[in-house]
């Protein structure tokens, strides 16, 4: 028996129809020797019912039906009545009458409930995948995944993308992440490596002169796995020739916009914000700041010269910062939730957290007394109202910034103050091209080397390298980092000033990515791109707290495949072909 419709679209329209419907039991309930059958496909749920009338072998089979079987059903479709209509089912209107029973398959007893919300641990649900995925929330996530692909190549082809692809099989040349190395059975003592990104061969894209490039790329980094991390992964990787960095924006925000209005029916407000790594960090503490709510922090420099506080003036003397976050409507914060919130602050290497209440008095509590003199000041500065409560964070700016920052992200959870239906995009920009490595006295690139310097600092680049921002930009989406991009050096001689600013040798350029560098000696265009995490966007959308709810069959916290046992020992002939012999740790052995 062929299904003839899905377990998802009947209605009252079809009453009167017969039908065939292929699916799993969902539930089976027996109303006093009436059988009701839930009949479940990715589709949707439609009841169907084994009435009295129906004949003995009919009816014995469909007692012995139990949870997951495998049936094939064929019925009248029959209106319910006004009074059962059931609207919380897209089928809630109907039901159908069985008049043929098939088992298609057996199941054995499930390791855990499919019907509503699994209380499964993580291992036990990845074990049995396939299980897993037939749950409501598993299809719903991996079809919303399905659509953002297909609207992604929508928009981008519409666009004059090609979508082309790029090897699977590279040259190692570790870029922050280790690589995946597989070893080469032809050429022995040689390696391939899995890529961490197309980034290579995209710039070699533009050099060929495809203008306009995208790939539903698939990535692989050996590193630990977290909640938004997996060893292999997916990108929207994207790279364009002829264009600035305000033509990466463009595209992008336009890209997101089809793909939400195409999937989540949202209406994305365009330009996305900007605000400047600088910016971004004074206020809120994260170079991926949460924007669903407001709550930035302010300096508090001013008011601590003219205060008895100690530590805060040390703080300025050594050259910090202290910073201020007003909490409304969180005086009643008892000294151990504060206690906890200043963990965290710890935890970003903060040394502590003062913190004091504004009342109907003035300011109350912690370090308030150092500050009598200047209570109203400062209500009036932070625009503080009675009931609030401020924290504040003090030392060398950078960690002053990021500690009470951790601060305010675990506020924002604590206060339900991040809308899961609200999607709050902001662009990251002018990030410094170089940083100063401490420890071993010279500048490294922040990001990468291969990004073009802003084109004011060009002249100067040499002379004070701190000051120079690169052409690069990030994308961000409630909190977390949705994609990076930049503007690529496609110049060499200013590729080899880069080089010799943070010290790299061009020997070992030439072995890493000389390929690359050969082909810009012969007229590379101007390009740049950006590749938005397609695990990461799809995740947010949603609401799930971990890429592993998005991706079919993905590793667990510690990179392992429950389902299939992977990694898993090969036999000792693989290893020979491979040339491979294994020296293990002692206690791995």
């Amino acid at each position: 028996m062929k299904r003839t419709v899905t377990c998802g679209e009947l209605s009252a329209a079809n009453a009167g129809q017969e039908v065939v419907l292929n699916g799993w039991v969902h539930r089976h309930r027996d109303h006093g020797g009436i059988l009701f059958i839930n009949l479940r496909d990715r589709y949707g749920i439609t009841q169907t019912v084994v009435d009295q009338d129906a004949p003995a072998e009919l009816m014995a089979k469909a007692e012995a039906l139990k949870m997951e079987y495998c049936v094939a059903i064929k019925g009248i479709v029959q209106k319910r009545p006004d009074e059962m209509v059931n609207k919380d089912m897209s089928t809630g209107s109907i039901e159908v009458v069985v008049k043929e029973l098939e088992v298609l398959s057996t199941s054995e007893v499930l390791p855990f409930m499919i019907d509503g919300d699994s209380e499964a641990n993580e291992n036990l649900r990845l074990k049995y995948r396939y299980l897993d995925l037939r749950r409501e929330e598993m299809q719903r996530n991996i079809k919303l995944r399905a659509d953002v692909s297909y609207r992604t190549r929508e928009y981008l082809t519409q666009q004059g993308f090609l979508e082309l692809e790029t090897p699977t099989l590279i040259k190692s040349t570790p870029e922050g992440a280790r690589d995946f190395l597989v070893p080469s059975r032809l050429q022995a003592g040689k390696f391939y490596a899995l890529p961490q990104s197309p980034q290579l061969y995209k710039q070699l894209l533009m050099v060929s002169g495809f203008d306009k490039y995208f790939q539903i790329a698939r990535c692989y980094r050996d590193e630990d796995a977290r909640g938004d991390r997996q060893l292999e992964f997916t990108q929207i990787d994207m790279e364009m020739s002829f264009v600035s960095a305000e033509d990466v924006y463009s595209m992008t925000e336009g890209m997101m916009k089809h793909i939400f209005k195409t999937t989540l029916n949202v209406d994305l407000n365009l330009p996305f914000k900007r605000l400047s790594y600088h910016d971004a960090m004074n206020t809120y503490g994260s170079d991926k700041p949460e924007l669903r709510f407001d709550m930035p922090f302010k300096d508090f420099a001013e008011f601590v010269p003219g205060s008895e506080f100690g530590v805060f003036k040390s703080v300025l003397d050594e050259g910090g910062a202290v910073k201020a976050l007003k909490v409304p409507g969180c005086a009643h914060y008892s000294r151990k939730m504060i206690t906890d919130l200043e963990n965290i602050a710890k935890h970003y290497g903060a040394k502590g957290m003062a913190w004091m209440k504004v009342t109907a008095e003035g300011l109350e509590g912690g370090v308030s007394k150092f500050f009598t003199e200047q209570s109203q000041q400062i209500i009036s500065y932070l625009e503080a109202q009675e009931g609030d409560l401020i924290l504040f964070g003090a030392g060398p700016w950078s960690t002053a910034c990021t500690s009470l920052g951790a601060v305010r992200s675990q506020l924002g959870k604590d206060l339900n103050l991040c809308d899961p239906n609200k999607f709050e995009f902001c662009w990251i920009v002018d990030f410094p091209l170089f940083e100063w490595n401490e420890e071993e006295n010279k500048w490294d690139p922040c990001h990468h080397m291969f990004t073009m310097p802003q084109s004011q600092y060009l002249e100067t680049m040499e002379q004070d390298p701190g000051e120079v921002k690169g052409d690069l930009y990030d994308l961000v989406l409630n909190g977390y980092e949705l994609a990076s991009g930049s503007i690529r050096c496609h110049d060499s001689n200013v590729q080899k000033r880069i080089f010799d600013i943070v010290g790299f040798d061009p020997e070992e350029a030439k072995e890493r990515f000389g390929f690359l560098l050969d082909s810009f000696q012969y007229g590379p265009p101007p390009h740049g791109g950006i590749a938005p995490g397609l695990d990461r966007l799809v995740m947010i959308m949603c609401g799930e707290d971990s890429i592993r709810e998005v991706i079919p069959f993905p590793k667990n916290s510690v990179g392992v495949s429950p389902m299939d046992d992977a990694p898993a020992v090969v036999d000792d002939q693989q290893m020979k072909d491979l040339h491979l012999v294994l020296n293990l740790p002692e206690d791995k052995e």
